[in-house]
C-alpha cells in the first residue's frame, strides 16, 4: 500500500474521508454547563483549572459557613470551598445532592480556588467572542457576574451567558 503512488499523492479515487483536512474552528473555547434553575452558563476553558465529578460524601460539610457553600473537598491533597452556583447567582433552586456524583468546576485565579457546583455540564464549546452582547433580562443578584450573552435561539429568546469567573472568585458574598 506505501508502494502506491496513488496513495502517497493523495489522488485515489478511493480516497476516505478520514485523510479530508479538518477545519480550524473559528472563536474561543468555552465550557457549558446548567444550573439548576435551567438556566445555560458558560466559562472559558482557560479560566478552568479542573472539572471534578465527587460523590456527595467526598465534600465535607463545615458548620457555620455560608449557605452558599456546600462545603470543602480533597483535590490531590489542595482543600478547595465548592459552592452552588446557581444559589451563588440568586437562583432560588438549590443544587440536588441526592444523587451519585455532583459536576464542579474548579476555577482558579492567582493562588484562589473554588470549585463551583452545577446541575449538568452540557459540554466543551467553540464560540465566537464578536457575538457577543450585552446581557438583557438578568436579576441583580447576576448581573455583577456576566460578560455577556450569545443569544442561541431568537424565537424562544434563548441565550447563553458567559460567565466571569474572577469576579466570581473576587465577590465579597463569599463573606456573607
Amino acid at each position: 500500500m506505501i508502494g502506491n503512488p496513488d496513495f502517497l499523492t493523495a489522488t485515489g479515487q478511493d480516497q476516505s474521508p478520514e485523510f479530508q483536512e479538518l477545519e480550524s474552528p473559528e472563536g474561543e473555547l468555552y465550557l457549558r454547563f446548567y444550573v439548576p434553575s435551567g438556566n445555560e452558563f458558560a466559562l472559558p476553558a482557560t479560566g478552568i483549572r479542573e472539572v471534578l465529578e465527587p460523590s456527595p460524601n467526598q465534600i465535607t460539610t463545615i458548620p457555620n459557613a455560608s449557605s452558599l457553600l456546600l462545603g470543602t473537598l480533597n483535590m490531590r491533597g489542595r482543600v478547595i470551598w465548592v459552592s452552588d452556583l446557581g444559589q451563588f447567582l440568586g437562583d432560588a433552586t438549590p443544587i440536588n445532592t441526592d444523587r451519585p456524583e455532583i459536576p464542579v468546576i474548579a476555577v482558579e485565579d492567582q493562588d484562589t480556588m473554588v470549585g463551583l457546583a452545577v446541575d449538568r455540564i452540557v459540554d466543551m464549546d467553540w464560540l465566537d467572542i464578536e457575538q457577543l452582547q450585552m446581557p438583557t433580562n438578568v436579576p441583580d443578584t447576576m448581573a455583577p457576574f456576566l460578560h455577556g450573552e450569545w443569544l442561541l435561539d431568537p424565537g424562544s429568546n434563548k441565550v447563553l451567558r458567559l460567565l466571569n469567573q474572577v469576579a466570581i472568585l473576587r465577590s465579597a458574598r463569599w463573606a456573607a
